[in-house]
């Protein structure tokens, strides 16, 4: 009797934590099929979305560049450079801190393949060391239309930086990615790595350089996706390329930062301070810099961060009647599950330096930041007021008209028939009835700030999901699986 009411209290207590509650392999697995379904270009031979064909085969020509591949960035078929470079640094932060934890679930390889599928297209995107192609495809015309990608006929204009049109932001975001995923494949593919990180560095030294905001050289990015300043892009090329490659001249340029950031509201794609102060951190608690001066700048900021994000400091971030944290109603769950995956890196940090987190409210253990990202996860996967899942695919509730062109459409396998730009809107847009396609690992933007969600296909606040809300979960379930 004795053993059966101490099993009884165990499982009371898995269930108290929350560490049963979701099947987090299965999410991990489904988040990763989602990016081969936001593919462009020529499917490989392992491609596992079936329903998707190829699609953008001219991307470049206009420019006679190859451009073919990469990613679309949400629920349309532009290729937003700022984003994409922005998705495959996520993925790649996620494999360089979680990568044993991805082995161990066998979702490595395809995490990598995610990476890659980014890579090659940034590789080409950047002919010479001074230019680089942020845009291909236009969202204004693109917008105007509802057609599968393996369909549209819409302008596929290729737009790019250069010394006389600079783009710091989007340079030194793609450094970013590269340097990031420079690591990634500095074992099982050096020559590749020496490639990303040849790049990256040519990345960083155009965007330093040649200085100006993307969109004023990108002029069709500037309603879509505007920048706020280039500051934390070059920041956050720089703290990566150091951990890549260790050179001093990037420690010296985070060093000299005139601005450190302060403590952010967000982390997010226009807003990478947070991660920089995040890999400086890892510094400082490494001893590999002083717990001083801007170094502890840096530090202090992400820490305030962390805490807001728990509830525990100074400045909360606000949080919904059901506890999932809250920012915008425009796609928030960007902004969750990018302070998630700083979050538990950054839990990591502090296991390795034997050191807690002091809040202005409280110790934290880096097991309680845990706990929290686990809520936080599981808010996403159903544990909310209305029991759905906001991961497309997963569970039985889950959004059934997410607002997404490919998944919409009956897939260009089972019916080849063209579907023109207007009548996508009257054929597919406008039907009240579930996609054709389950986009498996999509996260939705997410429930407004009382937990509604309007589960309709015109609501692209709330319903259209993007390569960014998925990017920074990979590593975040690889961790708690």
């Amino acid at each position: 009797m004795g053993w059966v009411l101490l099993c009884f209290g165990l499982f009371l207590l898995v269930l108290q934590k929350g560490f049963a509650s979701f099947d987090y392999v299965d999410a991990l697995t489904k988040s990763l099929l989602y990016f081969e379904a936001q593919r462009s270009g020529k499917l490989p031979p392992d491609q596992r979305v079936e329903w998707r064909g190829d699609s953008g085969l001219n991307d470049g020509s206009d420019v006679k560049v190859n451009l073919v591949g990469g990613y679309y960035d949400a629920g349309d078929n532009v290729k937003f450079g700022f984003t994409m470079a922005f998705t495959v640094t996520l993925l790649s932060w996620s494999v360089v801190e979680f990568g044993t934890q991805l082995s161990q679930k066998n979702e490595l390889s395809h995490a990598m393949d995610a990476i890659k599928w980014g890579t090659d297209y940034m590789i080409n995107a950047h002919p010479e060391p001074n230019v680089f192609y942020g845009e291909v495809g236009d969202g204004n015309s693109d917008h105007a239309c509802w057609e599968r990608p393996e369909d549209m006929d819409t302008p596929r204009g290729s737009y790019r930086i250069d010394e006389s049109k600079p783009g710091s932001d989007v340079a030194g975001e793609a450094a970013a990615a590269m340097a990031a995923a420079s690591i990634v494949f500095k074992e099982s593919n050096p020559s590749y790595s020496s490639q990303l990180l040849i790049h990256a560095k040519q990345l960083f030294d155009f965007g330093r350089t040649h200085v100006g905001l993307y969109q004023n050289s990108i002029t069709v990015a500037s309603k879509f996706y505007p920048s706020n300043g280039y500051e934390d892009e070059l920041l956050w090329a720089a703290a990566w390329l150091y951990r890549a490659s260790g050179d001093q001249v990037y420690l010296d340029y985070l060093s000299k930062a005139g601005n450190t950031g302060g403590t952010r509201s967000s982390f997010d794609w226009d807003d990478k301070f947070v991660g920089v102060q995040t890999l400086v951190a890892k510094l400082v608690l490494e001893g590999k810099v002083q717990n001083n001066g801007v170094w502890a700048q840096y530090k202090i900021s992400v820490e305030q961060f962390i805490c807001g994000c728990l509830g525990k400091g100074s400045k909360n971030v606000a949080r919904t009647p059901g506890g999932t944290l809250y920012w915008y109603p425009w796609n928030d769950f960007q902004y969750t599950t990018a302070a998630l995956l700083v979050a538990t890196a950054y839990s990591d940090y502090l296991v390795a330096a034997h050191v807690n987190l002091q809040c202005q409210n409280g110790l934290v253990q880096p097991n309680d930041i845990v706990t929290f990202v686990r809520s936080q996860v599981d808010y996403i996967l159903g544990a909310n007021p209305k029991k759905m899942s906001y991961m497309v695919g997963f569970g039985s509730n889950y959004p059934q008209k997410v607002h997404h062109r490919g998944a919409s459409i009956i897939s260009i396998k089972k019916d080849p028939t063209q579907v023109t730009c207007k009548g996508g809107f009257n054929d597919w847009f406008n039907k009240n009835e579930p996609n054709p396609n389950v986009l498996y690992g999509a996260i939705v933007g997410g429930p407004d700030a009382n937990d509604a969600y309007n589960d309709e296909r015109t609501d692209f606040q709330q319903g259209e999901p993007s390569t960014v809300n998925t990017a920074p979960l990979i590593g975040v379930l690889a961790k708690i699986a």
